[in-house]
């Protein structure tokens, strides 16, 4: 039975070579506390002022050993893991890992056609959304694909989104605001000629000074990828690697007159 979270991003983890690390620059870089997942699991939480929003986990070595980076990867909730395995693979998905965690829910790791990585995700009980307007939660998730047409069609079928806005960015192309119903799902737009990036996912933590957070993040080994930016409507928004490489994103909010 479908829910108000039916194909929203409800969980954002961590992939990192080193947890203790990523801990250490995360909690000082936007503010997160962690807690373990429970007394008998080495796994640990994100938690924001809303409690737990996503996980850090260390990237397995198989992971490792077929050339993944550290990266941070969304999950999509879903009615059903196993049907949305199917009908992705059908159309041209790549299938990493599908399984169950006791008591949480069942979850898959998949690339779309182009490449690009996500989890589909049914969880056991229910997961009350946050209010992604507050400080250290994710705000918003973007796809940079090279096949604009050919994703729009994949994630349309898959989880049926819709596009609900379209932007006009001069030379970046065109970009299109994603939802399902009356919510947001994310955003999605070409890779920009010539930038050297494959088809990704892209998770944007919000904040209300990002230019301090910009500051705390270099301070700490992180790298400026782009911004800080304009955006229509009067935001701000920025994209970094951590330390140890794994690509994160920022943003702020409009002030207030």
């Amino acid at each position: 039975m479908a829910t108000s979270n039916t194909g929203l991003f409800v969980w954002h983890e961590h992939m990192t070579l080193d947890p203790k690390a990523a801990i250490a620059f995360y909690t000082e870089v936007i503010g997160w506390k962690v807690q373990p997942f429970s007394d008998t699991s080495d796994y640990m939480m994100w938690v924001g002022s809303q409690g737990p929003l996503g996980g850090v986990v260390k990237l397995p070595d198989a992971a490792v050993k077929m050339g993944a980076p550290p990266h941070w990867m969304g999950h999509v909730q879903v009615d059903n893991v196993d049907a949305t395995v199917a009908l992705a693979t059908r159309r041209g998905a790549k299938l990493y890992v599908a399984e169950d965690i006791p008591n949480v829910g069942r979850f898959a790791v998949l690339a779309d056609p182009q490449g690009a990585q996500l989890s589909v995700f049914t969880p056991s009980g229910p997961m009350p959304l946050h209010d992604t307007n507050k400080e250290g939660e994710f705000c918003w998730n973007e796809l940079v694909t090279s096949d604009v047409p050919a994703a729009l069609d994949f994630y349309a079928a898959l989880f049926g989104w819709k596009v609900t806005r379209e932007v006009d960015m001069g030379p970046m192309g065109t970009y299109r605001m994603l939802g399902v119903g009356d919510r947001s799902a994310g955003g999605l737009m070409a890779i920009p000629t010539g930038a050297p990036m494959p088809p990704a996912w892209v998770h944007y933590a919000e904040t209300s000074d990002l230019d301090a957070t910009m500051k705390r993040a270099t301070s700490k080994g992180g790298k400026v990828l782009m911004g800080p930016e304009e955006i229509p409507g009067g935001g701000r928004i920025a994209q970094l690697t951590d330390p140890q490489g794994g690509v994160f994103a920022l943003h702020q909010a409009a002030r207030k007159a």
